[in-house]
């Protein structure tokens, strides 16, 4: 993936503020972030009801043992991200945030939340990007080398000076798809085993 330039941030940031400036806080594994996404989870739930066809933690914070910034990010998958009709009032009306609108990334919406830090990542079903979030943070879960990687790039990063916190998160782009990489070959190693397993 090539990095974002600033006209494309400034585009789809449509709420809040944009530049960054600083450098990167991240904090060590925090036992209550679970239960932050939880909590959400369920809030977001009620609100959408079987529109919400999955909620999942991603990101750092999912990761057990991982120093992340403290923002839990969240995935929620609807049945067509660019109906916004679908969710963006109702979400809205209890307090989330619109803040990013992709229209050219899978229609990528972004919502922070009303009491907690999180980022709210809506996709469409089916979309291959929702199996990319779940089988990295899938492998980073169960593999302490990944995770040790990453954690280590993500500090080296964290020390300098961002404009924007995407222009942070571009310059993890080349460990994340190595990671993700192994992640796949992995994934698709147990599927064929599975499969030899039914023969």
């Amino acid at each position: 993936m090539a990095e974002l330039t600033d006209e494309y941030i400034q585009k789809v940031v449509i709420n809040g503020n944009i530049e960054h400036n600083q450098t990167i806080l991240l904090k060590p594994y925090d036992d209550r972030w679970p239960a932050l996404f939880e909590r959400e989870k369920n809030r977001i739930s009620k609100i959408l009801r079987d529109r919400a066809l999955m909620i999942e933690h991603i990101g750092s914070t999912s990761v057990p043992g991982l120093t992340a910034k403290p923002i839990i990010d969240i995935l929620l998958v609807v049945d067509d991200a660019g109906k916004e009709e679908l969710y963006v009032n109702d979400l809205c009306e209890h307090g989330y945030i619109l803040r990013i609108k992709e229209p050219d990334f899978e229609n990528h919406h972004m919502f922070k939340g009303p009491d907690t830090d999180i980022n709210l990542h809506v996709f469409s079903k089916n979309l291959k990007e929702i199996e990319k979030y779940l089988l990295f943070r899938n492998y980073l879960r169960h593999h302490d080398d990944a995770r040790q990687l990453y954690e280590d790039t993500k500090k080296e990063l964290a020390k300098k000076t961002w404009k924007y916190v995407q222009n942070y998160a571009d310059a993890k782009t080349d460990v994340v798809q190595k990671i993700l990489k192994a992640a796949i070959e992995e994934n698709n190693q147990n599927e064929n085993q599975q499969i030899d397993n039914h023969l």
